[in-house]
């Protein structure tokens, strides 16, 4: 890394607040700046979640990750664009613009951490922080062309991460090369005793190049209805290279993954819809003047602050909770889930890793997907991970229609190694 000075133009509206005000430590960042995504609490910096109803709250407190970077030297320059409340897959949903993509200005960058893509795909920062909780830092990494790990849940303190999904969520690092991730995710994967869901398992490494004689999984559903020829084909060239590094691929298949999709919306929303019960105007929020009853406000105010989508799952949420609906579709959203998760352990017995694309297709056209039953396929194949708890990696394996593609590299319990190993080894393979 070198040193980097912060004074790019925001052309892709990647930034909802700058944050000139920054000042660089001494340490593994010092003279780095980072961006930051705006779910993640920043002391005395606007904390907005891409929404309205966040809109001039600056938090009292860093969360754990953003104290960790300071530590090490980082300057936090800004936070960065998303879908609002994470709640997309292109960063369109924000209430404070739609975020473009560095490649293609007239496409989506991914989400929901699209403006930490942005951020580094356009040389604005070196090095930013997302949070997934279906694909949200892996899908912008693949459609802008960088690097993006989700780690294993509960490596990555979620102190200060305002919840969305909290079964689900993890902070992840994003950046334009693996080695930067692995320098990212050391510093932000130490111990911490604010978050009880937390592992004291810090993640020390150097990347290495050789993965001679690792076994990697290439599931049959992957590869399958709704996802490009065009990118199975860039992504099965890619895992040719691998292979010509000294692995050996095995066909598997995951048969559970026709379930992950439905379990994990009504996991997702059903979380959301408790725990964005808290922007009400009386806790969090702009504060509401009360000249109706109680309940004509609260209703008015929520319709009036969130966003579409976030009134969508929601109320979706809402009703998979409510009495005579919750063992119908909560509770067998998690025995899907937990089934995933055994499927996941099954084939990484006798695999070291698993290997596919990142997203079935390459960045859309905004405004191009406005259904939204459309955009929830688009998830197919990074939901998964995330309903297993297994870290997952995407890194840039070509290009299709001269937008980027991600090869996703998903690997056991935290075993993050040996998932930074592989993007390293064919990100030299190809450099």
């Amino acid at each position: 890394m070198q040193d980097y000075i912060f004074e790019a133009e925001d052309t892709n509206n990647a930034f909802i607040t700058i944050n000139r005000n920054s000042v660089f430590g001494e340490g593994k960042l010092s003279g780095i700046p980072v961006a930051v995504k705006d779910n993640i609490s920043t002391k005395g910096i606007q904390t907005t979640c891409g929404s309205k109803i966040l809109k001039g709250y600056i938090p009292p407190y860093d969360a754990h990750v953003v104290t960790l970077l300071k530590n090490e030297g980082a300057a936090i320059v800004g936070k960065t664009n998303m879908d609002e409340f994470g709640m997309g897959t292109t960063t369109e949903s924000s209430a404070y613009g739609v975020t473009t993509n560095p490649c293609d200005k007239t496409r989506v960058p991914g989400g929901s951490s699209g403006g930490s893509a942005a951020a580094v795909a356009s040389g604005m920062v070196p090095m930013a922080l997302g949070s997934d909780t279906g694909g949200s830092i892996r899908c912008p990494a693949a459609f802008c062309g960088i690097t993006g790990l989700k780690p294993t849940y509960g490596r990555v303190s979620r102190y200060g991460l305002i919840a969305y999904s909290n079964s689900l969520e993890q902070i992840g690092p994003m950046a334009k090369n693996v080695t930067d991730v692995s320098t990212l995710m050391e510093i932000i994967s130490q111990p911490d005793v604010f978050d009880t869901t937390a592992y004291n398992r810090p993640y020390s490494h150097t990347p290495s190049a050789d993965i001679k004689d690792k076994k990697i999984g290439i599931p049959k559903e992957f590869f399958g209805e709704g996802v490009d020829e065009k990118v199975s084909k860039c992504v099965m060239d890619a895992i040719t290279k691998l292979e010509n590094l000294g692995v050996t691929t095995i066909e598997c298949s995951i048969p559970s993954m026709r379930y992950a999709l439905a379990a994990y919306y009504v996991t997702c929303t059903s979380e959301a819809s408790s725990n964005l019960s808290r922007f009400d105007g009386v806790r969090f929020g702009p504060k509401v003047e009360a000249k109706r009853s109680w309940h004509d406000e609260y209703r008015d105010y929520r319709g009036h602050n969130f966003g579409e989508e976030v009134i969508r799952r929601i109320l979706l949420g809402t009703f998979a909770l409510s009495a005579g609906y919750y063992g119908k579709y909560y509770a067998k959203a998690q025995v899907a889930k937990n089934n995933i998760k055994k499927d996941f352990l099954r084939i990484l017995k006798d695999v070291d890793l698993i290997a596919g694309p990142t997203m079935p297709n390459i960045a859309y056209k905004i405004g191009e997907k406005s259904d939204p039953l459309e955009m929830y396929l688009s998830d197919i194949l990074t939901v998964p991970a995330n309903l297993a708890g297994v870290p997952a990696i995407s890194v840039p394996c070509g290009k299709v229609e001269k937008m980027p593609v991600g090869l996703q590299i998903i690997g056991r319990h935290f075993d993050e190694e040996s998932v930074i190993d592989a993007a390293f080894a064919y990100e030299q393979e190809v450099a």
